[in-house]
């Protein structure tokens, strides 16, 4: 025996579809938000400068290690020249002096070509401190530039939720004014085929856009105003008025 439901219950099945056919646009809307995608693209550089930084920091604290022993290196060789010439200032002995002298010079050639190392690191330390200095910069802004994506994103994420609440609260109002076994044959029909109602308008399926064939007119013609009758296409409750062309 065919489900039987009065014509006004029927027609409440296509405000409830179309709360259906909203809702699942929020959701979609939701999923693809362009903000959700900038998103994406703006982590992945975020992921690739951190990289980068790193690196760059990581050869800062290299040159910085370098710069150290060679200022090091350079403090000994001046201890050693400063002793050195103390010790030939207060030397009588030919031999002493001949030999300071000697030890001197290579330590002044020592110390000009640590000075000349130590020249070369520091420029390139602050070259490194600069690079070091601008991917800070450029982080900073990706991370501004982040925020205010995502309070974009949020903001539209909430209006979302906030239409989608309404048509919920709706949607519930709706359902808890219809029979049961109606409201499961929709639930059911939309589960399994996407639409659970669909209008029939001059002979054509809503659901379905295509136009029903004679056969399956004279059927639907033939049954009771009150009989809950399928789409033969889109498996929808067909809901008939005054416009189906009957």
């Amino acid at each position: 025996m065919p489900l039987k439901a009065s014509p006004d219950d029927q027609a409440h099945l296509l405000e409830l579809q179309a709360i259906d056919t909203r809702l699942q646009q929020l959701d979609h809307r939701a999923r693809t938000l362009p903000e959700g995608s900038t998103l994406a693209g703006l982590s992945s550089d975020a992921d690739a400068l951190r990289v980068e930084r790193l690196s760059a920091t990581g050869a800062v604290e290299d040159a910085q290690l370098e710069l150290s022993r060679i200022e090091s290196d350079v403090a000994v060789v001046e201890a050693r020249v400063k002793r050195d010439t103390d010790r030939l200032q207060g030397s009588s002995s030919v031999k002493d002096v001949a030999g300071l002298e000697s030890e001197l010079a290579g330590l002044r050639k020592r110390q000009l070509d640590l000075e000349e190392i130590e020249l070369t690191v520091m420029e390139r330390l602050e070259g490194l401190e600069a690079a070091t200095a601008e991917l800070r910069a450029t982080s900073d802004a990706l991370q501004a530039t982040i925020t205010e994506v995502t309070a974009e994103r949020d903001a539209a994420l909430g209006t979302i939720t906030s239409e989608r609440t309404h048509s919920e609260a709706n949607r519930s109002t709706i359902a808890s004014k219809l029979p049961e076994d109606l409201l499961a044959l929709y639930e059911r029909q939309r589960q399994r085929y996407g639409a659970g109602a669909s209008l029939l308008r001059g002979g054509v399926s809503g659901a379905s856009g295509v136009k029903l064939n004679e056969s399956d007119m004279a059927v639907i013609r033939a049954a009771a105003p009150d009989d809950v009758v399928l789409c033969p296409d889109s498996n929808a409750i067909l809901v008939r008025t005054s416009e189906s062309g009957l």
